[in-house]
């Protein structure tokens, strides 16, 4: 299992705190056994929160995903060298003057 990312114990404690001050507050309750329910309660969310925040993609991940999307419905195959090369033709120089005459 994956090491949890500081983004996951942020969201997990945050909602620890706030949940646990919330429902102690809404609740009012006064016996050690309501605060312990509350206290657990509290802690299950912040592990749900924790769990379900996304974990980063690795590089190479996020790489292949770009190159995994699919095409419209009947849109013509793309030839990607063909692309670099009408992109690279198409520029246009810089009509800046230049410094050094």
């Amino acid at each position: 299992m994956p090491r949890p990312t500081a983004a996951q114990l942020s969201y997990g404690s945050a909602t620890v705190v706030f949940s646990t001050v919330a429902m102690l507050l809404l609740s009012r309750t006064e016996s050690g056994v309501g605060v312990a329910v509350i206290v657990l309660a509290a802690l299950l969310l912040g592990l749900l929160v924790a769990v379900t925040v996304p974990m980063p993609l690795p590089r190479r991940a996020r790489a292949n995903a770009d190159d995994r999307t699919v095409p419209a419905a009947g849109a013509a195959p793309v030839n990607r060298a063909a692309v670099v090369e009408t992109s690279a033709a198409l520029r246009v120089p810089a009509r800046e003057h230049s410094l050094r005459g």
